[in-house]
């Protein structure tokens, strides 16, 4: 199974038992799997209206075409992300960061 996929299946797990650790967690690293995906678009040009695209998808840029490996990078950039912060935190929301990065940590063992 992908990682995508997993992180698919465990969101709606964690969603079921209200785990909102492992909500954050998983959702924070779909978006950072999302950003990286996205294609950097050119800004608008002015002139005419005729030239502008037409049309139900018509100014869509393709997204970028992620390895598993690249996703695994990301989902472990998450997780340093989180270690770093955890130093800078409360005694309250570091125990929840280290949960978060414990979810993660599992994501990517398996």
């Amino acid at each position: 199974m992908t990682i995508r996929v997993t992180l698919r299946t465990q969101l709606t797990n964690a969603m079921k038992s209200r785990d909102a650790d492992a909500m954050a967690a998983l959702r924070s690293a779909m978006a950072a799997i999302g950003n990286a995906e996205a294609v950097s678009v050119e800004a608008p040009r002015s002139g005419a209206i005729e030239a502008s695209p037409v049309g139900v998808g018509a100014a869509e840029a393709p997204r970028r075409e992620l390895t598993e490996a690249d996703l695994i990078a990301i989902v472990s950039a998450e997780v340093d992300e989180r270690r770093e912060a955890v130093q800078h935190l409360s005694d309250e929301r570091a125990s929840s960061v280290l949960a978060e990065i414990a979810v993660l940590e599992a994501l990517l063992a398996g």
